[in-house]
């Protein structure tokens, strides 16, 4: 497929108006950086980073499933944390949405803060199912 394709779906919270939620380009699509709201009330979720991962695996698989990826063709993972303290919570949510096989490659990083206040952010790289 030449170029590059955006990725558009409602079952995952809309981006702002300068960002796509997705991009298929060359086989791939990259999703972009996703906080933990959810799609049907705009809102962010409350609760722990587990939580907030959770949720944030949820719109992201519905990103890969409308590009025609899902979480299994997943290579790589980049999470950003604004308190190193919350790893091993975020660790283990990822761990229980991170279907068994080749695992992606991560980078997990501190940051200062995320936007709206979260305390986690993920984005990912996958393979398109038929790439």
């Amino acid at each position: 497929m030449p170029g590059k394709v955006a990725v558009l779906t409602p079952s995952a919270p809309a981006p702002m108006p300068v960002l796509s939620q997705g991009v298929i380009c060359n086989g791939m699509v990259y999703v972009l950086g996703s906080l933990a709201i959810d799609p049907s009330t705009g809102r962010s979720v409350e609760g722990t980073v587990a939580d907030r991962t959770d949720q944030i695996f949820r719109n992201i698989s519905a990103i890969l499933q409308a590009a025609g990826s899902s979480l299994a063709n997943i290579v790589k993972v980049n999470i950003f944390l604004t308190d190193m303290s919350n790893f091993q919570t975020m660790n283990e949510a990822y761990a229980k949405n991170i279907p068994e096989g080749a695992k992606p490659v991560r980078t997990c990083v501190a940051v200062r803060e995320l936007p709206f206040g979260s305390n986690v952010e993920i984005e990912c790289t996958a393979a398109l199912e038929d790439a």
